[in-house]
């Protein structure tokens, strides 16, 4: 009987209320919407870093023929300064860290330049013109610093780079668009509170002589606030769904459809990391009508 009587209230506070229930349905949708899409792109930025630190090397250029760097001044690598890089990188203090070790020659990186020239370039180079390098994996990616300071000065050595700063700026602009998404997401969210707080009153009011009939025959006071709680709970909990609903849509045809197939070379979010998201998301949403109505029915509900 109490049951009944509760989702009877609650189905009637919402149907004279809509306007403001499909309000609150609709500015809760946007907020978790952003909530989510700054989860998401967070999770593709680690992602991102899993796959593409856990590739980059370090390259180590050696000295070619009229360098323009003043460490080159004497010209080009000789063997013998390649064998003591190489010694340095394996035997030296810098080995405990280093992964793999790949030289390409002069005459591979002339090769692996003619394959990709596309301008005729390469016509007018000789392998001897060419710069040989050592590329260097290492085991921690983070670890650059370390052998960059073993390296760099060692006789031969050009110059040393490291791959991720390729990448610094995609990240910089995802960490960018991540605080961009939850800004806007903690001003919605904001919106949608007060939304479901006006909304609770409006309803509290609405049945002021109601609550005050309840309260006279001996009604607790959970049993008068269990109605309006759970309007504002069924309504953040719907606009909760709509924006799982939209993301999931989002990744799986703007994602996985259009964009894994125009960019293959990315590992993408999915589905199952919408998933992940949705628990979260209808809890702050349960959360944000809980806190609304714990605000407003303290004064609204009173006898």
């Amino acid at each position: 009987m109490r049951l009944r009587f509760i989702t009877g209230e609650v189905f009637n506070g919402l149907r004279r209320n809509l306007t403001m229930a499909l309000s609150v349905v609709l500015v809760t949708f946007v907020s978790l919407t952003f909530v989510g899409a700054a989860a998401l792109i967070q999770m593709q930025l680690g992602q991102l870093k899993d796959d593409w630190y856990g590739k980059v090397e370090v390259s180590i250029f050696l000295c070619p023929e009229n360098s323009r760097y003043e460490q080159c001044a004497v010209g080009a690598v000789t063997v013998d300064q390649e064998n003591q890089i190489r010694a340095v990188l394996e035997d030296g203090p810098v080995a405990s860290i280093v992964d793999t070790i790949y030289y390409e020659s002069r005459e591979a990186a002339y090769e692996n330049f003619v394959k990709h020239d596309q301008q005729g370039i390469s016509q007018l180079l000789t392998p001897e013109q060419m710069q040989p390098s050592f590329r260097v994996k290492l085991k921690d990616p983070e670890q650059f610093q370390v052998v960059a300071d073993a390296t760099a000065r060692l006789p031969g050595v050009e110059v040393v780079q490291d791959q991720r700063e390729i990448f610094s700026q995609l990240f910089t602009f995802l960490n960018a668009a991540t605080l961009v998404a939850a800004a806007l997401a903690a001003i919605m969210l904001l919106a949608a509170m007060l939304l479901i707080t006006t909304t609770i009153r409006l309803s509290a009011l609405s049945r002021r002589r109601e609550t005050t009939i309840m309260r006279m025959v001996g009604s607790s006071r959970s049993l008068i606030q269990m109605p309006f709680m759970l309007e504002g709970a069924v309504a953040a909990t719907l606009g909760a769904g709509l924006a799982i609903a939209g993301l999931w849509a989002g990744v799986r045809y703007l994602v996985a459809d259009w964009l894994s197939s125009s960019v293959t070379w990315v590992t993408y979010v999915g589905e199952s990391d919408v998933w992940t998201v949705a628990p979260w998301l209808l809890m702050i949403a349960v959360l944000l009508a809980t806190v609304s109505s714990v605000v407003t029915l303290g004064k609204y509900t009173r006898a």
